[in-house]
């Protein structure tokens, strides 16, 4: 490796925990200050770094900018992938995941149950639904900004969602299908995609699929943080395995 890319890179590193001198930032890198002030100097160049008014260094908004477009090209499917097939085998039911495009409902993935949701038919995966007529719909919905939600007759059902962190299967739903969905937050908190289970209402009754909730937080919070999400108070160590530390998107 590079020396000086390795100690730029170091440098970067150490000033994740906040604004340094130029001294601190020698000895992060054990090198002279002439040194360090060389490479703060470029990395100032690059954006990566930015020197404020006290003479300290803190990250640049060069920084900010290419951490967020690494989020956004991160696949969700393919991160909630192993945590939706452990889903599936716990519970037996119909696992989904899905994304919020042009007020519609795009579904991702689909894991069957053992009860098939409508005997015959493919999987889900890419087909499209009215956002507001399903739970993950309404989830999705849920977790947009006030100036981004459509249908004003929502809103108090999606406050309701919102506050409590979870949807269940609105009763006008067309098909005979017991569901509950909860969101899968980005870095920013925001909701970027929802998970499901789903079964037939003649084999599972709503509150029996209620009760599987716990599971279902517990798995969109292993796929929230997978994907770069922060902990909350969902999270639960001893059912999903995950652990904030593991974070596919900060690594």
């Amino acid at each position: 490796m590079s020396q000086s890319v390795d100690r730029a890179l170091t440098l970067l590193g150490s000033l994740g925990d906040g604004p340094v001198t130029l001294e601190q930032a020698a000895t992060s890198i054990g090198v002279h200050k002439s040194t360090a002030l060389r490479l703060l100097r470029t990395l100032e160049e690059h954006g990566f770094v930015h020197r404020l008014s006290d003479r300290r260094y803190r990250l640049g908004g060069r920084v900010l900018s290419l951490a967020q477009r690494a989020l956004q090209e991160i696949d969700v499917r393919q991160v909630a992938a192993p945590h939706l097939a452990a889903l599936n085998d716990r519970c037996g039911c119909t696992v989904q995941l899905a994304v919020l495009q042009d007020d519609e409902v795009l579904y991702l993935d689909e894991l069957p149950g053992r009860w098939p949701l409508d005997a015959g038919r493919p999987a889900r995966i890419g087909w499209r639904s009215p956002a507001s007529g399903t739970a993950i719909g309404r989830v999705l919905l849920a977790g947009l900004p006030e100036d981004g939600r459509t249908g004003d007759g929502l809103s108090a059902d999606l406050a309701e969602v919102r506050r409590r962190g979870w949807a269940a299967e609105s009763a006008d739903h067309r098909e005979a299908v017991t569901c509950v969905a909860a969101p899968v937050a980005g870095s920013d908190g925001r909701a970027v995609a929802a998970c499901a289970i789903s079964a037939p209402a003649d084999r599972v009754s709503p509150a029996e699929l209620v009760r599987l909730v716990p599971e279902l937080l517990c798995t969109a919070e292993a796929i929230s943080l997978a994907y770069g999400g922060s902990p909350t108070p969902r999270w639960c160590e001893n059912r999903c395995g995950a652990r904030p530390a593991v974070r596919a998107s900060r690594t």
